[in-house]
């Protein structure tokens, strides 16, 4: 499993040397993510789930994008148990991705109390969450969207 996550992150250090250097809002969502040092699991785990062409499609796109920390809160077996299971794992990561809108922080405002995918947003002085993610770095903006960063992985329920 290690071997499977450092050979995706290897890829994708590769795939983002040898890429010309470009503004951040000239990348599409998987560029940027895959130019960021804290995001190496959730690329990978954007590669295993089968989602990179839908990611780099035209969007517009908005992804709560959780760290490697915050991977890492899973604990290693359920992590390993979760990108096992192609399915779940993809499940898992379009809970992150509002398709079709391309919301920024200014808009946050207007979705205090609602539902994103199933997460409630709540936006007030101690800053934004979505369900049980904070977000620590919002607007980094992608040519088919907007990355918003989280230090928690949102799990959906399951009816």
């Amino acid at each position: 499993m290690k071997a499977k996550l450092l050979a995706g992150f290897a890829c994708a250090l590769v795939l983002t040397v040898s890429a010309p250097t470009t503004a951040a809002d000239d990348k599409d969502i998987v560029d940027l993510a895959a130019g960021s040092k804290d995001h190496t699991i959730l690329v990978t785990a954007v590669k295993e789930a089968g989602l990179v062409e839908v990611l780099k499609g035209k969007g517009p796109f908005t992804v709560f994008g959780p760290t490697d920390a915050a991977f890492k809160k899973l604990g290693e077996d359920k992590l390993k148990a979760v990108v096992a299971n192609k399915e779940l794992l993809k499940t898992i990561l379009l809970a992150h991705v509002v398709q079709g809108k391309a919301v920024y922080a200014k808009d946050v405002a207007g979705l205090d109390g609602k539902e994103v995918n199933g997460f409630t947003v709540r936006a007030g002085a101690g800053g934004v969450m979505i369900g049980d993610a904070k977000v620590t770095k919002a607007d980094l903006k992608a040519s088919n969207g907007v990355i918003h960063v989280i230090d928690t992985v949102l799990i959906p329920t399951t009816k």
